[in-house]
């Protein structure tokens, strides 16, 4: 599977993922930051990983 193939077959799943670690953001507060981190070092493999990551950063800039 190539990575644009990959990109489609993840894409909703990375932006619901991303969702829910924004959600928590106001609940967790200045402890956030860290949860985040660590939720998103537990993904895998990489690739979705990173997905999961460049979703959070678009949808925080909203």
């Amino acid at each position: 599977m190539n990575r644009s193939e990959y990109h489609q077959q993840h894409a909703e799943r990375a932006t619901a993922e991303a969702r829910r670690l924004l959600e928590q953001q106001s609940a967790l507060g200045a402890r956030w930051l860290a949860w985040v981190a660590a939720e998103l070092y537990q993904l895998s493999p990489p690739e979705y990983a990173a997905m999961v990551r460049r979703e959070l950063a678009h949808l925080n800039e909203r």
